[in-house]
């Protein structure tokens, strides 16, 4: 079987409701998994344009899955250790929490591989 490597990218304006109130980043930040195939979240990088700490979610069908925090004008990148299935179906989000009326830009670049 063939695997077919899937991203989601892009360079994404912000402005956050609060720390505590993860929302969807954009809606190109979405994935859902082929009802035939499986697939496996490989990486995840992200740069924060903006002064303070903010955080991105993973949500596998609404439920948190993954938080990745990224500093005050930093850049993560994070080859995941623990790899696990996302079944035929599954929808992954991107979400994204940021101190109240912080503005910025978020830069994503999120692997997967489907099975």
């Amino acid at each position: 079987m063939e695997s077919i490597p899937k991203f989601l990218q892009g360079i994404l304006g912000f402005t956050g409701e609060g720390l505590d109130k993860s929302k969807l980043l954009a809606s190109t930040m979405t994935y859902i998994v082929p009802s035939d195939k499986r697939s496996q979240l490989i990486y995840f990088r992200a740069g924060n344009s903006s002064a303070e700490m903010i955080c991105f979610s993973l949500c596998r069908d609404g439920k948190l899955m993954r938080l990745f925090p990224v500093g005050a004008k930093e850049a993560s990148h994070v080859s995941l250790a623990v790899v696990e299935d996302l079944s035929p179906d599954s929808k992954l989000e991107v979400l994204l929490s940021a101190p109240n009326g912080l503005t910025g830009f978020a830069v994503v670049d999120i692997g997967l591989l489907e099975i």
